[in-house]
């Protein structure tokens, strides 16, 4: 995809119509300096689609936004981490609301061409004072030079800002895409746990961008793990302006096709940030599954594999340990046959048959000893193909996720 795409400087930014801004407003801790409230704003009206978390329990900010996507054109994005406004009840909703009004106010917009995504803790009002007092500021502060400071106010457990810009030719006009993303823990496919805002200036129909946000979205965020857990506010946000001055992208056409792989790059690109962001991971790890017998069954097969605490435990400890893998495949679900399968650790084979391989141990200890390795899972059954990005589980993860929420430690 990168002989198509070629990086460039700006982040969320980069493409043409958006500033961005972000301001300290002590959300999680009062008094903290710490940049925790993001603004992305179009100059122009934009197209957006909007992919969700699929979790029952669904944070106000979501059903706010669900619903102003349905209403037409949207002009700007409001985000903030250290709260994430998850089981607040109709006060939730009513502050989310006022989220975007304060916003649509100081912009001159209407309010249901602002939307918004948190990020934090749950089961916490908002501090709405602390919030609105700081908006207009924010709105003053919008600048093309900001797209990383907004990148960076939207982090919770993170440890490092996740943004790219990207430039592409679709059709003779050369196009922008954007991004920023935040993500470390509660990560699971379906989605991840994670917040994804894309910016564009690609002219393209509105029901084709829904349509390729969310194939981009089963493509990458939907494919990756770091602990098996779901959140409240997974969300993915795609605004097109339409500034590039390309003819507007149509189903089916090539600037379509063009489009969503360069779409899928920036959002695979963001994905694997957040899987080697995971909280205390230390290594990066590609499951794939080839040879199913359908995609459905290696689908089956890479997600029981990536989500395995025991065989995540094996990889933090640098342990080629085949069996476990073994195990997993027989209880996934998918359709297999154990005298057919294959595994292997970075292209060293160590289970051949459904038997231990020839290689020996040590060159797999080679493998695993590596910050980034492939587990390649040969089902030999058929032409069904599936990944996902996953990590290990490591005693640092335990002792961070023991009381970094704690409910006791806030009362």
């Amino acid at each position: 995809m990168m002989g198509a795409a070629k990086r460039v400087a700006g982040g969320i930014c980069a493409p043409k119509g958006y500033v961005s801004a972000a301001i300290p407003c002590g959300i999680k801790k009062p008094g903290s300096k710490k940049k925790d409230l993001a603004l992305v704003y179009s100059e122009v009206p934009a197209a957006a689609a909007g992919v969700f978390t699929t979790n029952k329990v669904k944070a106000a900010p979501v059903k706010v936004s669900a619903a102003h996507l349905r209403s037409g054109d949207i002009r700007a994005v409001i985000a903030n981490s250290g709260n994430a406004n998850a089981c607040t009840g109709c006060t939730g909703i009513e502050h989310a609301k006022q989220m975007t009004a304060d916003v649509a106010e100081a912009l001159d917009l209407v309010e249901t061409q602002v939307l918004v995504c948190s990020t934090g803790i749950i089961g916490v009002p908002m501090p709405m004072e602390r919030i609105r007092n700081k908006i207009p500021k924010l709105v003053q502060g919008l600048s093309r030079k900001e797209g990383a400071a907004a990148a960076r106010a939207i982090m919770t457990s993170d440890t490092k800002s996740k943004s790219i810009g990207v430039r592409v030719k679709i059709g003779k006009t050369p196009v922008h895409i954007g991004a920023m993303a935040k993500g470390a823990g509660m990560i699971c496919p379906n989605m991840a746990t994670m917040l994804c805002v894309v910016t564009t200036d690609a002219r393209i129909e509105k029901e084709e961008l829904k349509r390729t946000a969310k194939e981009a979205t089963e493509r990458s965020f939907n494919r990756i793990t770091v602990d098996g857990d779901m959140s409240t506010n997974d969300t993915v946000f795609v605004l097109a302006n339409g500034l590039a001055g390309n003819r507007s992208i149509r189903n089916g056409s090539k600037a379509s096709r063009d489009f969503r792989e360069a779409l899928v790059y920036v959002m695979d690109e963001m994905a694997r940030a957040i899987v080697k962001d995971g909280e205390r991971v230390t290594k990066f790890v590609e499951v794939q599954v080839k040879g199913g017998r359908t995609i459905r069954d290696a689908q089956k097969v890479a997600e029981a594999v990536a989500n395995s605490t025991l065989v995540k435990c094996s990889w933090n400890g640098e342990d080629p340990n085949w069996g476990r893998i073994m195990d997993v495949i027989g209880y996934s679900g998918g359709r297999i046959s154990e005298e057919m399968i294959d595994i292997y650790f970075g292209g060293k084979n160590a289970c051949r048959h459904g038997i231990v391989a020839p290689t020996p141990v040590a060159e797999l200890v080679k493998e695993v000893k590596k910050d980034s390795f492939i587990v390649l899972i040969d089902l030999n059954s058929g032409n069904g193909e599936y990944s996902v990005y996953s990590s290990d589980i490591s005693p640092e993860y335990v002792d961070f996720n023991r009381a970094e929420y704690s409910v006791a430690a806030r009362a």
